[in-house]
């Protein structure tokens, strides 16, 4: 898959059984159709709100930057604020999947694993395995 940021190849990593498209370049990761609520539910981070149909259903926010493509059927994306405070990510209009840029992933693992009662050793699951593959930019 080609990342719709910077254009390069992107590798697939797996986690629990989920194949995830990452770009080693711009750290951006990319979500097919159902992969973010099965990665959420595989951290213990469930969120009802985060699943393609009710983030389509979202507001689009002003562009901050040029729209980008989705990688699968190359259409226009649709940039949208999801939690609090918000994290803009990409989606496909057709649901083919989420864009998150680098760091945005981390951004809402961290907030949803505040929210936990379960806080501690969730969120340090998560930021081990978000700090070994999915880094934010430096």
């Amino acid at each position: 898959m080609i990342c719709p940021v910077c254009k390069k190849a992107m590798i697939v990593v797996e986690h629990h059984q989920i194949e995830l498209d990452y770009c080693t370049s711009c750290q951006g990761v990319w979500f097919d159709s159902g992969e973010l609520e099965l990665f959420l539910e595989s951290a213990e981070l469930e969120s009802p709100s985060l699943t393609i149909k009710n983030i389509l259903d979202l507001p689009e926010v002003k562009l901050t930057h040029r729209q980008l493509k989705c990688p699968v059927c190359r259409r226009g994306m649709k940039e949208t604020a999801i939690e609090e405070p918000s994290i803009n990510i990409d989606i496909c209009r057709r649901g083919d999947g989420l864009w998150f840029d680098g760091g945005e992933l981390n951004g809402l693992l961290r907030q949803l694993a505040s929210k936990l009662s379960t806080k501690a050793s969730t969120e340090q699951r998560i930021i081990t395995f978000i700090g070994e593959v999915f880094k934010a930019p430096e």
